[in-house]
C-alpha cells in the first residue's frame, strides 16, 4: 500500500494525520484509509509511528479484509528500522499461512530481497507463484508483480529461465528487455565515465520508470457494480426505474460475469467487482445532488466504491470462493466455462 500523491506535493505527516481523522469519521473504510496513512508515515520517516498503526488495524475488534496484506506491511516496515527476528517470524507466519491474494507475497519476498536474502526471496515467489497461478490461464494482473520480481531476483542469483520467467517476459510490455533491466551488472554502469554506458542506463532507466508509472495509473480496479440478492430487492423496491438496469438477479450476475470477462478478453487489466449496500448508494446519491433512480449514478458509485478500496479482484484467485456469495468454489458456479 503506497500513497497515490507524488511525494515531493507532500507532507506526510500531516497526510497521515488528515487520513487517520478521515478513518475516523469512515469506519467502513479505515482499513484502506490507515493503510495509506502508515505508508505516508514510512515516507516520512516515521517508522515507529507507521508500525503503531499497523498494530492498531491487528487489533482491531472489526475483522479485516486483508490481515495478511497488513502483516506483512508490518514485518518490511520493522525490519527496515533493526527489528529484523520480529520482521522475520512474521513473514514466515505470511509463507506458512498461504494467502490467496499476491500482494502479501510481494511484499514479505521484496522485503527479503531488500536485505539481500535473495535465496529466500525466489523461495517466496515460487511458492506465491505456484499457489496462485493456474499453468493455463492468463495470469491475473494483480500476480504479475510475483513474476517480475521472480525473474528479478533469479537474474541477481544467475539462474536460467524456466517457464515462468518466460511467461513474465511475455507480459512485459517495456521496450527494454527484463533480462536488461534485471542484469546486476547494469549498477556497475552508474560507475562509468563513458559517456555511451551512462546514456544507456539513462534510457534503461527512463523505460523502467515508464512502466512503473503506468502499474500506478490504475489505483483501483476497473470495477463492476454487484448487488446481493436481499440489496438488490431493496434497491428495486425503493427506485422501480432501476428496474430496467436489473431484470431479475441472476441476470444482473450472469452480466457481471460476461461483461468482465469481455474486458479481459479485450486485455483491460486489473478488473475488480465492488458491492453496493441501499443505505451506502443513498448516501452517495445524496452527496451528489442526484437523485437515486437515475441509471447514471450506478457506474459513478462502483468508481467511487473501488477508489476507496472496496473492489476485490476478478478472477478470483485459484480455490477462492465465488464472487456472488454463494459460497461455491468459483470454479464450480460463475467461473465454469
Amino acid at each position: 500500500m503506497r500513497p497515490d500523491t507524488p511525494a515531493e506535493n507532500v507532507d506526510h505527516t500531516a497526510e497521515a494525520a488528515r487520513l487517520e481523522r478521515t478513518a475516523g469519521l469512515y469506519p467502513e473504510d479505515a482499513e484502506a484509509l490507515l493503510l495509506q496513512a502508515a505508508a505516508h508515515l514510512e515516507l516520512a520517516g516515521d517508522r515507529p509511528a507507521a508500525s503503531k498503526l499497523y498494530d492498531r488495524l491487528l487489533s482491531s475488534p472489526a475483522d479485516l479484509e486483508n490481515p495478511y496484506l497488513v502483516r506483512a506491511l508490518k514485518a518490511s516496515n520493522l525490519w527496515e528500522y533493526g527489528h529484523e527476528a520480529e520482521a522475520r517470524a512474521i513473514i514466515e507466519g505470511v509463507r506458512a499461512a498461504s494467502p490467496r491474494d499476491a500482494a502479501p507475497w510481494v511484499i514479505v519476498a521484496e522485503a527479503l530481497e531488500a536485505h539481500d536474502e535473495l535465496e529466500a526471496a525466489q523461495e517466496t515467489f515460487t511458492e506465491a507463484v505456484q499457489l496462485l497461478l493456474a499453468e493455463d490461464a492468463q495470469p491475473p494482473y494483480s500476480t504479475h508483480p510475483l513474476l517480475f520480481g521472480r525473474h528479478r531476483v533469479r537474474r541477481m542469483l544467475g539462474v536460467g529461465h524456466d517457464d515462468w520467467d518466460v511467461l513474465a517476459d511475455t507480459l512485459h510490455s517495456s521496450p527494454v528487455s527484463l533480462d536488461e533491466l534485471h542484469d546486476p551488472k547494469r549498477v556497475w554502469s552508474l560507475g562509468s565515465d563513458n559517456p555511451a554506458e551512462l546514456a544507456a542506463e539513462i534510457s534503461r532507466l527512463r523505460a523502467e520508470l515508464g512502466t512503473y508509472r503506468e502499474a500506478l495509473s490504475r489505483p483501483f480496479p476497473v470495477a463492476v457494480l454487484h448487488w446481493p440478492a436481499s440489496e438488490l430487492t431493496e434497491l428495486l423496491s425503493a427506485y422501480p426505474s432501476l428496474a430496467l438496469e436489473y431484470p431479475s438477479h441472476e441476470e444482473h450476475l450472469a452480466t457481471i460475469e460476461a461483461s468482465l470477462r469481455e474486458l479481459a478478453s479485450s486485455g483491460t487489466p486489473n478488473l475488480g467487482i465492488v458491492t453496493g449496500t441501499v443505505p451506502s448508494y443513498e448516501a452517495f446519491a445524496a452527496s451528489e445532488g442526484v437523485s437515486p433512480g437515475d441509471v447514471a449514478l450506478l457506474p459513478q458509485y462502483a468508481t467511487t466504491l473501488a477508489a476507496r478500496g472496496r473492489a476485490v479482484v476478478w478472477p478470483p484467485q485459484r480455490g477462492a470462493v465465488c464472487w456472488c456469495g454463494s459460497g461455491q468454489a468459483y470454479v464450480e458456479c460463475h467461473g465454469v466455462e
